[in-house]
């Protein structure tokens, strides 16, 4: 691995001052953690990133069909590479259930970032998620799945639907002796031939037509005769996140357990997707920070037209906007993680509260997919040739990053949810209140620019009709997002120093006026990065 990548073998919490600042300033118990979070910053820059990068590129699973005897077994065979490592890495499923906080497993979600792994880790988490809130009757899964000694998956999304979980067509039928689900394709299923026992959408029998009607069930891969409960027809073949086996699931009479009360199956489903595309933000920013780590050791090392590449002007604003994105980044996903800590513990229906953090997930998830990829896309460029071969650790990272912008629902699903989420609970007030209030405390022009950004974007969307509002929700998500990164940032130089007041003006310049990043910046080093990398 030493001759593929800069970054492997440092230790990513320490070479990470965006998370330590955010961290601190949102985790009350921050300081306690550190000595562990330095742990974890070792482990997964070294044995994790190693494991990850053997995985993907020598040795994805594979399904076994049948066992020596022709029994069908669906399963899928894992390195033991991949096996060693994710036992090690089951711990971080479990602050949320052991007294800790969203933001300590938010964090190793996010020093992992390795998507294929984490999203092993996260898949099974929303499992332990929906059995912790909702049918704690099945306590021993949620134990055995935060062990690391079973692993989850959650089948939500139909090959004639996608998005749309209207339009699943799996039926749920009580049959006197517990609950069968039949008619299901569960064309995209993630953890598929890795799974113990995964969370799925259907629709019991004479429920309405419609998201509404879906309740959400539990199923376990063995009937209780210790038969095949489900049949995993294939895996699929994906130029990206190869650690994790996904592939197509067919539910003939499949046993299952109901979570909770049918009626609000949905409500349930969408909060295990809240807790996805909360993953999704911090690990499109892990990925965008591992590819920032390879950049910055290349641009030191690398000499073209007589010096490194570090000292020319044109690399210098690539490395700001490198930093600004990170650090902008960094501040939303931690922010709706926060949110969404003070907020978890409600259940349906919800408070005016909830459905902020469901606001601001949106947010998150679809500006943070955005960073991943062009900082990724940047840092390949910076590196030259080098940058798209396969052999090198950079090239996996755009692959990789190119898959959050879908991962839970691309932007025009998150610019549907968030035209929901104003419309009918008129969540955008709560966010108007907090960012603006954060923007108020600040007299920079840019903050003036953020708060004249959210102002303008949410009259135009709460003024415009059905199909109007459609049109403009993409751009209007992103704008949204960048305002509330210009307030992050300054709220973050409360407390983390000058840096975040000046990223957060270079923040404003570029993606909210639209403007290049003045000339200022690259005479700033620890705008350009490389002071923050050796410190």
């Amino acid at each position: 691995m030493r001759y593929q990548s800069y970054a492997y073998g440092t230790n990513h919490y320490s070479a990470d001052p965006d998370l330590r600042a955010v961290l601190r300033h949102h985790w009350s118990a921050f300081a306690d953690h550190q000595p562990e979070l330095e742990a974890w910053g070792e482990l997964l820059g070294g044995e994790a990133y190693a494991a990850g990068y053997h995985v993907d590129h020598d040795a994805p699973p594979v399904l076994v069909t049948h066992d020596l005897d022709g029994n069908r077994v669906d399963r899928v065979r894992l390195s033991p590479a991949e096996e060693a490592i994710l036992a090690r890495l089951a711990p971080i499923m479990r602050p949320p259930y052991e007294g800790g906080s969203w933001h300590h497993h938010f964090a190793l979600g996010y020093l992992l970032a390795d998507p294929g792994l984490y999203c092993i880790l996260t898949i099974t988490h929303q499992v332990a998620y929906a059995i912790h809130k909702y049918a704690p009757e099945h306590a021993e899964w949620k134990a055995r799945l935060l062990a690391g000694d079973a692993w989850g998956a959650t089948w939500m999304t139909e090959i004639q639907g996608g998005s749309d979980l209207g339009a699943n067509a799996t039926v749920a039928r009580f049959d006197g002796d517990g609950w069968r689900l039949s008619d299901g394709d569960k064309y995209f299923a993630s953890g598929a031939g890795l799974a113990d026992v995964a969370i799925v959408t259907a629709r019991p029998e004479g429920a309405p037509a419609g998201p509404k009607g879906l309740a959400l069930f539990l199923v376990p891969r063995l009937r209780r005769d210790g038969s095949l409960n489900f049949l995993v027809r294939r895996l699929k073949e994906k130029s990206a996140t190869r650690a994790v086996p996904s592939g197509e699931v067919e539910l003939a009479d499949a046993e299952a357990w109901l979570i909770g009360r049918a009626e609000e199956g949905i409500y349930y489903t969408l909060e295990t997707l809240t807790v996805s595309r909360l993953a999704n933000a911090v690990a499109g920013m892990g990925v965008a920070k591992k590819a920032h780590l390879e950049t910055l050791e290349r641009v030191r090392r690398r000499r073209a037209f007589g010096r490194a590449l570090a000292e020319h002007p044109l690399v210098q604003r690539d490395l700001v906007d490198l930093a600004v994105r990170q650090a902008g980044g960094v501040a939303l996903a931690f922010a709706a993680v926060d949110a969404f800590d003070r907020a978890w513990h409600e259940r349906p229906p919800y408070s005016p509260r909830y459905h902020a953090a469901r606001f601001l997930s949106h947010l998150a998830k679809n500006r943070t997919a955005d960073h991943a990829a062009e900082s990724t896309r940047l840092a390949m460029e910076l590196f030259g040739g080098l940058g798209f071969l396969e052999e090198y650790a950079v090239a996996r990272w755009h692959r990789e990053a190119l898959i959050t912008p879908i991962w839970e629902g691309p932007s025009n699903i998150q610019a549907l949810d968030l035209l929901e989420a104003m419309q009918k609970k008129r969540a955008h007030e709560s966010f108007a209140e907090q960012f603006i209030a954060l923007l108020d405390r600040h007299p920079a022009r840019e903050a003036a620019l953020a708060r004249e950004t959210i102002e303008r974007t949410l009259a135009a969307l709460t003024a415009a009709g059905p199909d109007e509002a459609q049109w403009m929700a993409k751009d209007a998500v992103r704008r949204l997002a960048d305002a509330a990164q210009v307030a992050l940032l300054f709220d973050l130089a409360e407390t983390a120093g000058e840096r975040y007041e000046r990223l957060a003006r270079l923040y404003a310049v570029h993606f909210v006026a639209g403007d290049e990043y003045p000339a200022w910046a690259m005479h700033e080093p620890d705008l350009v990065g490389l002071e923050v990398a050796h410190a």
